[in-house]
């Protein structure tokens, strides 16, 4: 347990000057951003009989009153089945293709490149079913209040598996659906997480491909393909994706530990690269994920990150697309920080907000200075409820953070708070005997209910819940 220590850098700048370079293992970036904590299994499980998918502005707020947000995607003009594996859609008969009789057309042009802001930010139907199963159980009428405002708030559809593809159509078309209801500008976000050689220092959330089964072939040929084409059929509406959660940053951090070795990050440079060219669209805005403040928020590894970032980007001829960079995806680390409790080991980025201010200039320095970010705020509500910044598996005490909004200040080039975690999906099980067990799971902060990454957690979204910051 690291000792509680006061904050003496609390409202020092983030920057190149003073801390020192943490490798793995320092500063709890071993295993980092919520290692194991991105890998929802049926968080991309879109229920298309589903209504009140939602009708949120870009803070998240709906008026549930209203039947806008209703949305039913089997009377898509554009319906796909979603029963197919491949996700192959014709783009002449997509939903993307027509069906609006919103007069003028819904201009879907983000405001300054961000496709956040002036949207709405659709809700994941799939999300809404898994929050209704959870306020079936309770009987206090205040926490199912409570509740029914988490269906409001947009979470991400993860793409983790090839088999999550078949739903991607469906989702989509909803979210047109949408927008052509209101005829207004109505955002998805989506992740992408099938990397061969997945969360190399991580044994939660492993993925499906491996590097020595053809994983790179099957990556780009049965994962990035049939999105490829599923998101150019759909280029009536604005798709923010995050792209491949800890892999990346694994390289700047924990390459030669465990199974992270050469192959392994080559492996995730050249599909990294691949995904990046491969999906650039101008309706589709890519953000590469760029860990936490705990992972690369030291000088050193801020450098080190910021060139493979610059190396990835420029291997994959630079595509338009790119928006920037996602943090805290899956994590804890508050926006900012005036106390903790655990060691915070030299590094001069407390929080999310500095650790953002402090990798653009790092990015400048390799030629990225025009790039933007997004902060994932869905469970980084709470502080001091970790005994070390490096632990990520269900800690215990956590709380939803900031709802999603555009432009909401505070760091440079901020696009947005979102939500990439939906908060109830598990970080990894607690069971010691399972195949997938991480140490990081079995410690004290971890809640030792948990099952396997990306079920569904009843006690523990009910916990997020009640801990909320702000309230619900």
């Amino acid at each position: 347990m690291a000792t509680s220590v006061a904050v003496i850098l609390a409202f020092a700048a983030c920057s190149d000057d003073g801390g020192s370079e943490a490798t793995a293992g320092a500063g709890g970036n071993t295993s980092g951003a919520g290692v194991g904590a991105g890998n929802p299994t049926s968080s991309g499980n879109v229920d298309p009989t589903t209504s009140g998918a939602g009708n949120p502005t870009s803070s998240g707020n709906v008026d549930p009153t209203t039947s806008s947000g209703n949305v039913d995607p089997t009377t898509s003009s554009g319906n796909v089945d979603p029963t197919t594996s491949s996700g192959n859609v014709d783009p002449t008969t997509s939903a993307a293709s027509g069906g609006s009789t919103c007069s003028p057309a819904v201009d879907i042009a983000a405001p300054s490149g961000n496709p956040f802001a002036n949207a709405r930010l659709f809700v994941d139907p799939g999300y809404v079913t898994k929050v209704d199963s959870s306020i079936a159980k309770v009987t206090d009428a205040a926490l199912k209040a409570k509740m029914e405002k988490v269906k409001e708030i947009q979470t991400a559809f993860w793409l983790d598996t090839i088999d999550a593809i078949k739903k991607l159509p469906a989702y989509l078309d909803a979210a047109l659906k949408l927008q052509n209801e209101l005829c207004e500008p109505v955002t998805a976000l989506i992740v992408v997480y099938d990397l061969p050689n997945r969360d190399c220092h991580a044994k939660a959330s492993n993925g499906e491909l491996h590097l020595n089964e053809n994983g790179t072939q099957r990556y780009q040929q049965e994962y990035i393909a049939p999105i490829k084409q599923i998101l150019a059929a759909h280029s009536g509406q604005r798709i923010a994706a995050v792209i491949e959660p800890d892999s990346l940053p694994n390289i700047a951090t924990n390459l030669g530990t465990e199974n992270c070795d050469e192959a392994t990050a080559q492996g995730y440079r050249d599909n990294v690269a691949y995904a990046l060219k491969e999906l650039n669209m101008p309706h589709v805005y890519q953000y590469i994920d760029a860990a936490h403040s705990g992972w690369l928020g030291w000088p050193d590894n801020q450098k080190k990150g910021a060139k493979i970032f610059a190396e990835v980007i420029k291997a994959a001829g630079s595509p338009a697309n790119v928006r920037g960079f996602a943090t805290n995806v899956a994590n804890y680390t508050q926006l900012s920080y005036s106390t903790e409790k655990y060691e915070q080991q030299s590094n001069p980025c407390y929080g999310e907000l500095d650790y953002v201010d402090a990798m653009a200039s790092a990015l400048s320095a390799e030629g990225l200075g025009d790039k933007h970010f997004i902060i994932d705020t869905s469970r980084n509500g709470v502080g001091n409820i970790r005994d070390d910044w490096g632990y990520w598996c269900n800690n215990i005490g956590a709380g939803m953070g900031q709802r999603p909004k555009a432009n909401p200040g505070g760091a440079t080039n901020l696009d947005a708070y979102v939500w990439v975690k939906p908060p109830g999906d598990s970080d990894g099980t607690a069971d010691k005997n399972a195949k997938r067990f991480d140490a990081f799971c079995g410690y004290a902060n971890a809640d030792q209910r948990a099952p396997e990454a990306g079920v569904w957690f009843h006690e523990y979204f009910v916990e997020c819940v009640k801990n909320a910051n702000p309230p619900l």
